[in-house]
């Protein structure tokens, strides 16, 4: 039985989870579970993802796309994650192109877009974190200084997730001087990298092994030539124009997360149904079965707090706030779910035939990434609440 979730009834929104549902079927838990052992990226899901136009859903009709919101948008990342699947592996494309749809020319709109929604092109790298700055973006250190029709890029980005599968990236890098600019938030830009190019011109791509099939990567730009036509609108306005992006990147994986939770106390639920021990289902016990309707009703009200979230970006409404939110409780409420599975399957739960740990591994980054839920209470202690900045 599915659990009951927190959308209202809208024949879209169903439209698009029974789509993604039917697709997932040719995705099951062995599918990735081999990609998990072999750490492989979803070259297969990926392709069936682009034709059935689900990476273009956020993409406007005129150039290609969907042209459906974020809260739409949202469902179907979830329900891959809901599906047992791993939404990260793709999603950065939704949220990278609105850059370029808000900030960039009709020129690139006309050039990337429509590539984008066909598939001929893949946008799912986005250089921003560095090692020394972290979430301090406005300490990052990679230039970009013109010279002629060109920009020269020198520098190193980390966790620039997916870079060796992207054809395009969105990077920002600094091109005026911190001791020139008359305010902090001033001076960076954002350009559009073409990947296959950047890699016979002084770019290089480094892997870095983690605890999931996760695919992220250094890249160092050492005297990278990019055309000044990639510039992406005005240069020094770069920080700016991410945070939007940054704010829709939070509702995204909010909702990953929010499949994440369903799927394991689903999972747990099932579980504790039918394990018997001294002849009796462990989910009769309420030091099993409380757990796992905590874990649900946490989740339901992350989930309630991501459809606020998502509305209001859709209607245009500055929405830091309830972003932050969203991706705090969310993340919050799918590690909670992810513990009380392991704790529910018990040894079982470290059986990779059981998927408990790859899922395990997998919810745990969003504790620390896209944002740290620290980070999210000092913005929100700061910046809504008035109290003295931390950070």
């Amino acid at each position: 039985m599915t659990l009951p979730t927190s959308a209202t009834p809208d024949p879209l929104l169903d439209a698009l989870r029974q789509g993604m549902e039917q697709l997932m079927t040719r995705f099951p838990a062995e599918y990735w579970r081999e990609l998990d052992e072999t750490n492989s990226y979803p070259e297969a899901f990926i392709q069936a993802m682009t034709e059935a136009g689900y990476l273009a859903a956020l993409i406007p009709e005129a150039y290609g796309g969907g042209g459906v919101g974020i809260t739409e948008a949202s469902v179907i990342l979830e329900t891959i994650n809901r599906q047992g699947g791993n939404a990260a592996v793709g999603h950065a494309q939704m949220y990278i192109m609105g850059i370029i749809l808000r900030h960039g020319s009709e020129e690139q709109k006309q050039r990337y877009l429509p590539a984008i929604a066909r598939g001929e092109l893949r946008l799912q790298a986005f250089g921003v974190t560095e090692p020394d700055a972290g979430t301090n973006t406005l300490n990052i250190r990679t230039t970009a200084v013109r010279q002629g029709d060109f920009y020269i890029i020198r520098g190193q980005k980390i966790w620039t997730s997916r870079a060796q599968h992207s054809d395009l990236m969105i990077l920002l890098a600094r091109t005026t001087p911190k001791s020139q600019i008359k305010k902090r938030t001033h001076g960076l830009s954002l350009f559009i990298i073409d990947m296959h190019e950047a890699l016979q011109n002084g770019m290089t791509i480094k892997p870095i092994p983690t605890m999931m099939n996760h695919h992220t990567t250094e890249v160092y730009f050492d005297d990278l030539k990019v055309p000044v036509q990639n510039l992406i609108g005005n240069e020094g306005e770069g920080f700016r124009y991410i945070l939007r992006g940054m704010n829709a990147e939070r509702i995204l994986i909010a909702a990953e997360c929010i499949g994440d939770g369903y799927w394991f106390i689903e999972k747990a639920r099932d579980y504790a149904n039918q394990r018997q021990v001294f002849d009796t289902p462990i989910g009769s016990h309420q030091g099993v079965q409380f757990p796992i309707a905590r874990a649900y009703i946490n989740l339901r009200a992350a989930d309630l707090m991501r459809f606020d979230a998502a509305a209001k970006y859709d209607r245009g409404e500055s929405i830091g706030p309830e972003a932050n939110m969203a991706k705090y409780l969310a993340a919050e409420a799918s590690w909670e779910a992810a513990n009380v599975a392991m704790q529910t399957f018990g040894g079982f739960g470290f059986a990779t035939e059981y998927d408990i740990e790859r899922k395990f591994r997998e919810t745990k980054l969003y504790q620390i990434a896209p944002i740290s839920t620290n980070l999210i209470l000092a913005y929100l202690g700061h910046n809504v609440l008035k109290m003295p900045r931390s950070y």
